[in-house]
Formats: structure tokens, sequence, C-alpha cells
């Protein structure tokens, strides 16, 4: 038996196109890391400040959130996780299979668009934290009108791409680096602007208690009334609000391209940290932020941009946390465009796809418009992209169940999957008719969207050959995915690297880096818990804007000195 030619047809794939060998999985430290990182962004401050537009209550906003976010985090575990770890294929690869190259190639470029827009969209964010540090004047107009504005575009830019480039390990390494920061500052933040707050509306410094919180947060922050002075959202608006926020990736399926290196299904759960630090604690922190900031400034909150807010939190370190935030999201989400690229151009690596679509996305980024626009392209993006998941989830768990035959139009060797791709546009008819009609609220459209979809496809999937059974081809896929499995046991054991022992050295600037944080809450703490008066809390929110950066800067020299040599060690091995 010649291995070496028998193996060449899966050498001559890229690695995307084949399930992720059981060598490169990660535990779910990896996962827990990359979603709060992704997850606790820059347009968090502007998601803060859009429940105070629309007139969310404080009681509403502190349940209603609770009870999203665990949706979301159950969708991602019983959802997306369980296809992803069966699989190990990225949904770009596994849409392949069902639906014919046709589909694939239209729902692909799909995702590059809408996956570059939200990358180009945290890019212009970051870059108005530098415009605001340089103090360049605010790009308001849907076009740019400062040259040293579309410079700093381009080096905001490139550090995107250059991370995302070298794919889910160096994507998964950042945001495990900048996730635990930007927890804690964005927890600073509203514990250094609650007593601005506090002394506005009640006259004294701190909140004595649970109906002092209430109270403020229902006269200054979340307040029950809209922009425009009538009555807001309620409970069940703003739990829809954020079980539907990232809809795109969950009931679509877009994350199994990152759930695909999970060791177990139940990894699924670690999206929680992304939930509940992210759009739960970073949501409420960014309006009490925002609603500080507009004490402070003496303007409407949303009349604020993501500079402002932050500056007035956190000091300096507030650029730092806008920038950061912009490029854990935009990283992510260049990656899945680079992803969506390469199944189009299966001939490409990715890393040469992600270098086009990046560099699409810094220029789309110069446009300011992209950011003002994120919300609604997030909340159609959704919509788009959940008839694409309902199809798979029939495909992969209801098929089994109910006798037909997965993958059967692979096994006709069908390049145009006539259900599939009536499935979708019924679907997408049905969701944004609902819309038209105000049937019922739109964030939860995805929800009878994705159902009916699902009931569609299984319907036209058994009238096309679903039904039928094609033993010949099945047992052909169960030969050629055991030759892939030995293909890549073979690779395991020339990539096999040794245990790595991490040294004294590093350990001490792990430790270094943790106590950095660790002051940092302190210093927070001193200004909320510390303030007697007016006067004692403006020294207070000072002395917290000067260290607080000292421990930022000390915080990523210590935390990337510390991935750098042990990724050193790793090299050496």
């Amino acid at each position: 038996m010649n291995t070496t030619n028998d193996f060449q047809q899966f050498k001559d794939l890229n690695e995307e196109q084949l399930p992720v060998a059981k060598h490169k999985l990660h535990d779910w430290t990896h996962f827990a890391g990359l979603y709060a990182a992704e997850h606790v962004a820059a347009t968090e401050f502007v998601i803060g400040a859009t429940f105070v537009a629309l007139g969310a209550r404080t009681m509403d906003i502190l349940l209603g959130l609770l009870i999203g976010n665990i949706l979301a985090v159950l969708s991602w575990t019983f959802i997306t996780s369980p296809i992803a770890v069966d699989t190990r294929l990225s949904l770009y690869t596994y849409l392949n299979k069902i639906a014919g190259d046709s589909m694939t190639k239209l729902y692909n470029w799909a995702n590059v668009i809408i996956f570059s827009v939200i990358s180009a969209a945290m890019v212009t964010v970051s870059a108005t934290a530098v415009r605001f540090a340089f103090d360049i004047p605010a790009q308001l107009n849907w076009y740019p009108t400062n040259m040293w504005f579309i410079l700093i575009v381009l080096c905001v830019g490139i550090v995107v791409v250059s991370i995302a480039l070298y794919g889910f390990n160096a994507v998964s390494e950042f945001s495990g680096l900048c996730a635990p920061w930007l927890f804690v500052m964005f927890t600073s933040g509203a514990m250094v602007l609650l007593p601005a707050l506090s002394l506005d509306v009640l006259d004294k410094t701190l909140p004595t208690g649970w109906t002092d919180f209430i109270s403020l947060g229902d006269q200054s922050i979340w307040t029950g009334t809209d922009s425009n002075g009538e009555p807001g959202i309620g409970l069940i608006e703003v739990i829809g609000f954020a079980w539907a926020a990232n809809t795109i990736t969950h009931f679509g399926l877009i994350d199994m391209a990152l759930l695909r290196f999970a060791k177990k299904k139940s990894y699924g759960l670690a999206t929680s940290t992304g939930m509940m630090f992210g759009h739960y604690v970073a949501w409420i922190a960014a309006g009490i932020m925002g609603a500080g900031t507009a004490v402070i400034l003496g303007k409407a909150i949303v009349e604020l941009d993501p500079g402002d807010v932050a500056y007035y939190a956190l000091g300096w370190s507030g650029f730092v946390i806008v920038i950061v935030a912009g490029w854990t999201t935009a990283i992510t989400n260049l990656y899945r465009a680079g992803l969506a690229a390469q199944a189009i151009f299966y001939n490409h690596s990715r890393k040469k796809t992600t270098i086009v679509v990046g560099l699409v996305t810094i220029a789309i980024a110069c446009f300011p418009f992209v950011f003002s626009q994120i919300l609604p392209l997030l909340t159609y993006a959704g919509l788009l992209v959940v008839p694409v998941g309902a199809i798979v989830f029939a495909e992969h768990q209801i098929f089994p169940r109910i006798g037909y035959t997965r993958y059967w139009s692979s096994y006709r060797q069908l390049t145009f999957s006539t259900p599939a791709v009536a499935s979708w546009g019924l679907g997408l008819v049905f969701g944004f008719g609902l819309n038209a009609l105000n049937v019922m609220s739109f964030f939860y459209l995805f929800i009878p969207t994705w159902i009916f979809t699902i009931l569609v496809y299984t319907f036209l999937a058994g009238r096309y050959g679903a039904k039928n059974k094609y033993p010949e081809a099945e047992q052909q896929e169960k030969i050629r995915n055991q030759e892939i499995a030995k293909f890549q046991e073979q690779q395991a054991k020339t990539e096999a690297k040794p245990v790595v022992v991490i040294s004294i050295f590093s350990k001490v600037l792990k430790t270094i880096a943790i106590i950095a944080l660790v002051i940092t809450l302190v210093l927070a703490c001193v200004v909320l818990f510390g303030s007697e008066d007016e006067n004692m809390y403006l020294e207070n929110r000072e002395i917290f804007y000067r260290y607080a950066f000292i421990c930022t800067i000390i915080y990523f020299v210590t935390a990337y000195w510390a991935l750098l040599r042990i990724k050193s060690k790793k090299a050496k091995l």
C-alpha cells in the first residue's frame, strides 16, 4: 500500500476543506477567552446607549438581559455546538455537501460582505478613538473628510488583518490576552462614573441600597421613555434583543467555524463568558458610563461617540479599550469572512483570501457610515442567514431521526439543490413578510422563520430524493472518512509536540499581569466607595485615570511577554 499516494488527495486540499483533526482540538478555556473578548467589544458602547434611546426601564434591563443572554448561550450549546463537533466542518464547507456549489457560493458571498462590513465598522470604531486622542475632527459624514483619519484607519486595519491572517490559534491567543483586561475596564468604568450620576440625581456620591440604585437608573439611565419622549420597550423586547443579537452565529450556525475546534459539545457553554460578561455586564456598564459622561458634558447620551464615553470613564485607558475592543471583534469577523471567501475560491489558501478580504475591509472602514448603521446591519443579517441555519439543522439533526438520508444531494451529485435554494428564498419571504406586516416584535422573527424553513426544506427534500437510500454512496463516504482519519493520525505523529512546561519567569510575568488588573479594580472601588463628597470624588477619579493607564501598560507588556516566551518555547520543542 502506497500511503503517500493514497493520502495525496487530502494533501492537495486546503486544510479548511477537511474536518478538524483530533490533535488540533482545543479545551474550553480557548473558547471562554475567545467569546469573552469578541463580545466585550466597541459595539457595547453603542448598544448600551441604544437601550437608553429605546426607553427601557432599569428592572427590565437587569432581568431581561439576563434571560435573553441565557437563551443565547443555550442556543449555541444545543443548536450550533452539536453540529460543529459532529462534523468538524465550518458551515461553509458543510453547506456545500448538502446544497451544492450554486447556493453555497451565493451564501458565502453574502457572508463575505456581511462580515467584511462588520469588521470594517469595528476598525472604524478603533480609529475614532485614535482620532479623539490626536484631536482629529469627528467624521460625521458618510465619507471621510480628513486624510489623517484615513491613515489611522489604514494602520488600525493592518493590525486586524495581520492577526486574522494566522488563523484560529492567533485569533484565540489575541482574544484570550485581551478578554480579562476588557472585562476589568468595562466594570471599572461603570464604577468610576456611577458617583457622577448619583451626585446629579441623589445628591450623594453613592446609592445607599438597592432601592436607591433602581431609582437612580429609572431617573437618569433607563427611564422608560425613548428619545422621542414616548413610552419605551418592555421586558419582552429586552429579552428578544439580547437573544436575537447573535442569531447570525448561533441559529445561523456561522460559529460552526469556531466550535468545530471544541473537544466536547458542552463547550458551547463557554459562550457564557461573552454573553454574561459582554452582553450583560458590559451593556449595563456601557449604559452607566454613557449616562455619566452625558452628565459631565451636559449632552444627551445618544449624542456621544465611543471615544467620548471611554475617555471620561477611563481616561487614557479609554482610548486603549475602544481600540482593543474594536480589534477583537474585527479580527474574529475578518477570520470568518476569510473562511467564507476561501470556500468560494477553494483553489487559494485562506491566508490569501483573508488578505484580499482584509484590504477591502480597510477600504470600507474609511467610510464612517458603516459604524453608524451597524445595528440595522446586524439585525437584518441575522434574519438573512437564519433560514440557512435551519436547512443545515434539518439535514443534520432531523433527517436521520425521520428516516431521511443525510447528504442525499451530495450522493446524487447535484450541483444545484432546488429544495435548499427554494427553502432559503421562501424563508426570507416569510421572515421579512412578517416584519412588513408587523405581526410580532422584530426581535423574535428569527424563531418562526427558522421553524418555517425547517418544515419547508424537510418537505421539499423528501420530494426530491431525501427519502431514498444510497447504500453505495454512503459506503464510499464512510471509507473516505476513515481515510481522512488515518491521514490526520499520520499528520499528528509528525506535528505532535511535547508538553510545554511554563518557566518560573513566565509565571512571574503572568502574576504581574493579574496584579495589574486587581489594582485597577481596587482603584475603581476606591472611586466608588471612597468618595465622601464631590471634591474627593474628582480627586479619586483623577488618580484612577493616571494609575489605571499605568496598569494597562503593565498588563499588556507582561501578559504579551509571557505569551511570547511560551510560544518561543513551543517552537523550540
